[in-house]
This record gives structure tokens, C-alpha cells and sequence, in this order.
């Protein structure tokens, strides 16, 4: 009797809205070809976790998905299966699980603990013939690495940054840039209404795509993106330029967490919690409280954070998380594994799974950013992608 093949799904690193659209179609596509399904939860930390000789390992850890179970997901934003930024090829040793024996594993020279076996192992013990991914870099990159090991993988690239190498789409981007340009509108009513400058922080840690579109859809008055340093005197000089040309007498300017002025060896971090990466500590507040020093004008500092990728995703994230959930299913179905979903100049394709390192995705500042202006620039359109990256 040949065996029902099971394809297995998580999400990993950031949340996005979008994310259980793309679940939802992996498993109704899944389930009309015949397989079963299995919800990852907590992202790659869920297969580094699960203990085959608990029994609440199943539920807590792993769960199988149908029809019924996923629903009504794709109503909300967020993961229903949760997420983590566990990359079990580096565990700091305090956090590996307590039945895992540490002396089992390689460790790096840091002391991390390179704990793909236990993956690779788990895997088997759930009879997983695919499995597929969604995530950023983090996430797709320790895929990559399960390919590399031999196991089959699809990848779906979500991002808000949308700086996933080898796609011109990831989960996530259009609805952060649409939280984006709503919250400015927003806040000119306070900013015009007291005549100061306004600085919105936005997510970006190495690409500054979120900040560039969101100031060229919110026709703000200044851009400050992760790739160009900026001078923040001259940023000064330029928003009281601004504020003195407006009739109510304000100005406006976005900013990329990534950013950094120009006597600035590298952005600001601070530590973040064991299972993160360092996390960017306030380059928008600096930047305020500089421009407050240097022009003498109250300033309105608001970080957007996480109200960017809260929420129910827009139509376009919703209609590239079904297709893309539904694409990676086909590709399963075909035996076409280590690879990953992608959009690329408008059609929907898909490129090696190791793809993602082979490069870096970051905004044509030649192109589409004035470097002495810091404000978008977009001479022409015709030729160019839709997303000015």
C-alpha cells in the first residue's frame, strides 16, 4: 500500500500579514492532491523541540492541518502557527531543549550548537516528504541549508523589507507600506496643527525600500533610507526649507531603522533576547532630538514598529500569499524541490532555494534616490518594476 505523502509548513522570523493566507492554500491545494499536512509551530524552533517519545510534543509543537482547521485564518494578520527566530544551526546552549544531550552535536566556535541533526531526525520520525518554509533570509537560509543536507525544501520568501534575494515580491511589503502611508496622513493632523517637523521611524534594517515607497506614496517631505548616511545638519537645513515653504507651516520626513548619520561607524544595536538577532536601537529618536537641537523646533517623533505589519493583509499581499502558497504545493506535487517561489518582472517563477545567498537585495539608489536631497526620485517609470527597488 503506497504511503499518503505529507508535506509540512511554518513561518519563521518576523510576522507579517499575508502569512495565513499563504498557510490556508498550502493546505487546501495540498489536501485536494491527496497529501497531508502538518502545521510547524513556532517556526524552525518547532522540529528542534518536538520530542517523539512525548506525547504533548504533538499539539504544542507539531499539528495536522485541514480544511476545517485553517478556515477562517486568512481573515486575520499575523501567523496562526506562530513564530520564532530560532535557526537550529546556531542554539546557544542554554536553550537547547533539556532531552537533547549537548555533547550529541557540533558546536561553532562561539560555543553555539549546531543542532540540524535533531531537525533532520524529526523530520524522518514524522514521515515529512517536503517541507516548505516562509520566511526572510534567516528562515530560507537554514532551508537552504536542509537542501544542502538533502532533504526536500520549497521556499516562500515574506518580508516587509522586501529584501529577499532572487524575488521582486515577499509576504508582507505592500501591507507595510500601506500601514505606512495611512499612519502619515495621520500624523499630519498633529504635525500641522502644532507647526513642527515630524520623523516616522519605519522598519528596515538593511534595505530602505519600506521608507523610500512609503515617502513616495505619502509625498513626505524628506527620505532618509538604510543604504546613503546622511548629514543631519544638512537634513535640518532642508526640513526648515520645507516648513517655511509650507502654508501651514510644517514639514514631514520617514526614516529607516537601518539608517545612520555620516560620523556614524554603523547603526545603533542593542542586544535583543536569546532566540533574536541584535536589534536596532533608535536612530528615528536621534534623529529627532538632533533636528531639535539644531533648528530650535519642536519636533513630533513617532516609530511605527509594529503597526505596520498588524492586521488583516491588503489585497495584494492576499492574493501573492494564495498564489505563492498554491505554486509551492504544484511544485511539491511535481517533485520539483530546493527551490523558491519568486516574482520576478511581473510573472510568478521560481529559483533555486539557495538563491537567496548568492546576493543582496537593496534599493537602486542611483536610480530611484536623490542623495543631496534625501527624498525619492523617480525621473521615469516606463521599464522599471512596479516596486522601485
Amino acid at each position: 500500500m503506497t504511503r499518503t505523502k505529507t508535506v509540512a509548513v511554518l513561518t519563521g522570523g518576523g510576522d507579517v500579514p499575508g502569512l495565513n493566507p499563504c498557510i490556508k492554500q498550502v493546505v487546501n491545494r495540498a489536501v485536494d492532491e491527496g497529501w497531508r499536512v502538518l502545521g510547524v509551530r513556532r517556526g524552525w524552533a518547532g522540529l528542534l523541540n518536538y520530542n517523539h517519545d512525548d506525547p504533548a510534543s504533538w499539539g504544542k509543537w507539531v499539528e495536522a492541518l485541514d480544511k476545517p482547521r485553517v478556515r477562517s485564518i486568512d481573515r486575520q494578520g499575523g501567523t496562526f502557527l506562530h513564530t520564532s527566530r530560532v535557526k537550529p544551526s546556531h542554539i546557544p546552549p542554554q536553550t537547547l531543549p533539556d532531552f537533547l544531550n549537548q555533547t550529541d552535536f557540533p558546536r561553532h566556535e562561539n560555543g553555539q550548537i549546531d543542532a540540524t541533526a535533531k531537525v533532520l531526525h524529526t523530520l524522518t520520525q514524522l514521515e515529512v516528504d517536503v517541507i516548505l518554509p516562509i520566511g526572510g533570509d534567516d528562515t530560507l537560509g537554514y532551508g537552504a541549508r536542509l537542501h544542502n543536507e538533502g532533504f526536500p525544501i520549497i521556499s516562500i520568501p515574506k518580508t516587509m523589507d522586501n529584501d529577499v534575494f532572487g524575488t521582486d515580491y515577499c509576504l508582507g511589503f505592500s501591507t507595510a507600506v500601506t500601514r505606512s502611508v495611512e499612519y502619515i496622513t495621520h500624523l499630519r493632523t498633529a504635525v500641522s496643527s502644532h507647526e513642527r517637523i515630524g520623523v516616522v521611524e519605519l522598519f528596515g534594517r538593511n534595505s530602505g525600500e519600506t521608507s523610500l515607497i512609503s515617502a513616495y506614496c505619502a509625498q513626505v517631505d524628506r527620505a532618509i533610507i538604510s543604504e546613503v548616511p546622511f548629514a543631519v545638519q544638512r537634513l535640518a537645513d532642508l526640513l526648515m526649507q520645507d516648513k517655511a515653504a509650507s502654508p501651514n507651516n510644517y514639514c514631514i520626513m520617514t526614516i529607516s531603522e537601518g539608517a545612520r548619520m555620516v560620523d556614524e561607524a554603523a547603526p545603533a544595536w542593542s542586544e535583543g533576547d536569546a532566540e533574536s538577532s541584535r536589534k536596532l536601537g533608535g536612530i528615528g529618536n536621534a534623529t529627532a532630538q538632533a533636528l531639535k537641537r539644531l533648528t530650535g523646533q519642536n519636533v513630533i517623533y513617532q516609530h511605527l514598529a509594529y503597526l505596520m505589519r498588524s492586521g488583516a493583509p491588503d489585497a495584494l499581499d492576499h492574493i501573492v500569499a494564495a498564489n505563492y502558497g498554491a505554486m509551492a504545493v504544484d511544485l511539491a506535487t511535481r517533485g520539483l524541490t530546493g527551490r523558491m517561489v519568486a516574482l520576478r518582472e511581473g510573472r510568478y517563477t521560481h529559483v533555486a532555494a539557495d538563491y537567496i545567498t548568492r546576493g543582496v537585495k537593496r534599493v537602486d539608489v542611483a536610480e530611484f534616490y536623490d542623495t543631496e536631497a534625501y527624498r525619492p526620485r523617480v525621473a521615469h517609470v516606463q521599464g522599471k518594476p512596479m516596486f522601485l527597488y
